[in-house]
């Protein structure tokens, strides 16, 4: 790249989008081409100014950093994306990364770090701070539910409620032998050995 990054801003406080302001301009390889206070101005001014990368908040009045950077990125697929947000929950990352953010960095990070992923985004890298790599990390390495089928699931929920194998299999105008092939896929599945286990695993699993 020659020349400086050529940056827009976009955050819904005033304050805070000042003080980025201020913070990149004292660097010479980055310069400030534009900010934005809304998600729909953001989109706006990316279209009109095509920066080299947009740093994004991810909460804002009208539509999010995540639509946003969605939408910018259809458009301008060689501009790259740096959330700086407050936010770092599982699902604030998740959505930001799926839209195709180049990285995800907390407004309490040093100055020199969000200078520097600044840098690496512009340049292809992708950047995270180093607790949101650990979530990342950890929804990862979290263990999957186990998948029951529908009918898995419905005779597990009626043995909940008490009813017997052939209470079931009349409730659902099949056989006693379906009944037990199904709990038995469930009890594979769950890990367990009985109706009672299977049905408080299936509620600790959130699945009844």
């Amino acid at each position: 790249m020659t020349g400086p990054i050529r940056i827009l801003v976009v955050d819904d406080h005033p304050i805070v989008r000042s003080g980025i302001i201020g913070l990149l301009g004292t660097t010479s390889d980055l310069k400030v081409v534009g900010e934005a206070s809304t998600g729909t101005e953001a989109v706006e001014l990316a279209l009109k100014l095509k920066p080299d990368l947009v740093l994004m908040d991810l909460r804002m009045p009208d539509i999010d950093g995540d639509e946003a950077t969605a939408i910018i990125l259809k458009q301008l697929p060689d501009t790259k994306v740096l959330i700086l947000t407050t936010y770092d929950s599982d699902e604030s990352i998740l959505t930001a990364i799926e839209a195709g953010a180049s990285g995800y960095l907390l407004k309490a990070a040093p100055q020199e770090e969000l200078l520097a992923g600044i840098r690496s985004v512009a340049s292809g890298e992708v950047v995270l701070a180093p607790r949101i790599a650990s979530l990342l990390v950890s929804r990862v390495r979290r263990p999957k539910s186990p998948s029951l089928s529908s009918r898995e699931t419905e005779i597990l929920r009626l043995v909940a409620e008490g009813m017997s194998n052939p209470e079931i299999a009349s409730k659902l105008f099949v056989a006693e032998a379906t009944v037990k092939t199904h709990l038995l896929h469930a009890f594979e599945k769950l890990e367990v050995n009985d109706r009672t286990r299977a049905v408080t695993r299936a509620m600790e699993l959130n699945i009844l």
